[in-house]
């Protein structure tokens, strides 16, 4: 590997460590920059998702203040996370390349699309948090099958196709939920890692040849700062203009893998 190439991996690792913590759907950096540099779309999106484990943990960490009173919700939503992984993972290494190779520009157009109202939805999150005046907890029995049904679908989109999955998490939170985005972050933060670390697992098990080591370490190194430094400054920095970054090199991506 050029040491050019390693220095951007790591350097795409860092901002997606980043961008995971504050924002959500940092795969949208650095899965369309391997796929730039001609790793093919399931090694990228494996190697990816191995990689991106370490700034999960660091990011989780970080927002840990934020879970507190969430436990009762999240003891339902974990499990549904868990299992939708690992369906998401069995279907990425069942079916063939080519079929993932003719979806993936679909999920990443679905991806940045989610990014790009990403603002919205957060906004309208916070306006039904603070027009509701309740407690986390007093949801309908409905409501609550609603979001764990949702969680379990999005766990199987984060298996299948890590992009983007931590906007689609707060949308549906924001939906049903009284909760403030902060408090929303926490928990898709620590969805988003259990949903990565059983993907990661099932390629590493599964199809471990496939998987490119050096990058996914490159990544690791990267999302660990980068998960770190997010939760530590990311509400200081713009939101859009972190936006902005994912959509042009999401698009970017978007053209290499429609032209290959």
């Amino acid at each position: 590997m050029p040491l050019s190439h390693a220095l951007l991996i790591l350097l795409a690792g860092l901002g997606a460590g980043a961008i995971n913590a504050v924002v959500g759907s940092g795969t949208l950096v650095t899965f369309p920059t391997l796929v730039a540099m001609g790793y093919p779309p399931v090694t990228s999106t494996m190697s990816n998702a191995v990689g991106l484990v370490a700034g999960n943990v660091s990011s989780t960490w970080g927002y840990r203040a934020e879970l507190r009173g969430q436990w009762d919700r999240l003891r339902w939503q974990i499990p549904a996370s868990i299992v939708g992984a690992i369906l998401g993972a069995w279907l990425l290494l069942h079916l063939p390349e080519k079929t993932f190779t003719a979806i993936v520009p679909v999920l990443l157009i679905l991806a940045l699309i989610m990014v790009v109202i990403g603002p919205r939805i957060q906004r309208w999150a916070q306006d039904r948090a603070e027009k509701a005046g309740r407690s986390p907890e007093d949801i309908s029995a409905g409501r609550m099958a609603v979001l764990v049904s949702s969680t379990f679908a999005i766990g199987i989109y984060g298996g299948y196709f890590t992009a983007a999955q931590g906007i689609l998490m707060v949308g549906v939170m924001g939906a049903l939920l009284p909760e403030s985005v902060q408090r929303m972050n926490a928990a898709k933060n620590l969805l988003t890692l259990l949903v990565n670390v059983v993907a990661a697992l099932a390629y590493t098990l599964v199809a471990f040849h496939r998987i490119s080591w050096p990058v996914a370490g490159l990544i690791a190194i990267g999302s660990l700062v980068g998960g770190w430094l997010g939760a530590r400054y990311g509400r200081r920095l713009s939101p859009n203009a972190l936006r902005g970054a994912i959509v042009v090199v999401g698009l970017i991506g978007l053209y290499r893998l429609l032209t290959v």
